[in-house]
């Protein structure tokens, strides 16, 4: 039974729009599918570590942290997102269609680091990993042990990937659909989704 919580809370951590979501889409636009797939393979391997971890309890150290510590991980978070932004927009003004016989990229490291980035940085999801681990084992969803810890962040893992598997393949499908002219637009509103998401990171350090 905690097998399938596993996977509908990762499904629940990976399904709403944020910053992960549009650089995996960006990922699958700009380069390909391979590309895409290996952004969220590396979302998706992050929320297996950070729920196993949450479960076994090693957050407590974030007690141990000066008050504004997460004022600061919010600022390089909104700092990270805008560089981010900044290239998407930048990439919309440049970006074209591989032709035939082109050099397609090859498989850069770009999109982990890019997803690591974003999701270390990121301390909403310290919360809400910590909020999962407190609700499955607060509630005897899940008892708590080393092989059921492992048991239930790898099904939170494939949860997280079955979203980000069905997102590339979404969009990769419909790559030769879509003109030039509308990738352009497609990378210049995912640019200003990510903007306006690193604003809205930086407001919370003030409210």
């Amino acid at each position: 039974m905690f097998i399938l919580l596993g996977i509908f809370v990762g499904l629940l951590a990976a399904v709403p729009v944020g910053p992960v979501n549009v650089f995996v889409v960006s990922q699958s636009l700009k380069r390909d599918f391979f590309h895409g797939l290996l952004a969220g393979l590396t979302a998706s391997v992050l929320d297996t570590a950070f729920c196993f971890v949450a479960l076994a309890g090693f957050f407590q150290i974030k007690l141990n942290l000066p008050s504004y510590a997460m004022s600061v991980l919010k600022v390089v978070a909104a700092v990270i997102i805008l560089l981010l932004s900044g290239k998407l927009i930048h990439d919309s003004r440049t970006f074209s269609l591989p032709r035939d016989g082109d050099k397609m990229p090859s498989a850069a490291p770009k999109p982990i680091l890019g997803v690591l980035f974003l999701y270390v940085s990121n301390p909403t999801l310290y919360m809400f990993w910590v909020a999962v681990a407190g609700t499955v084992t607060g509630h005897r969803l899940v008892q708590f042990g080393a092989w059921t810890a492992v048991a239930f962040a790898a099904a939170v893992g494939v949860g997280s990937m079955l979203w980000y598997l069905s997102l590339v393949r979404f969009v990769s499908r419909r790559q030769d659909r879509i003109k030039p002219e509308t990738f352009r637009k497609i990378l210049f509103y995912l640019g200003l989704a990510l903007a306006a998401f690193a604003i809205y990171t930086l407001g919370t350090v003030f409210i």
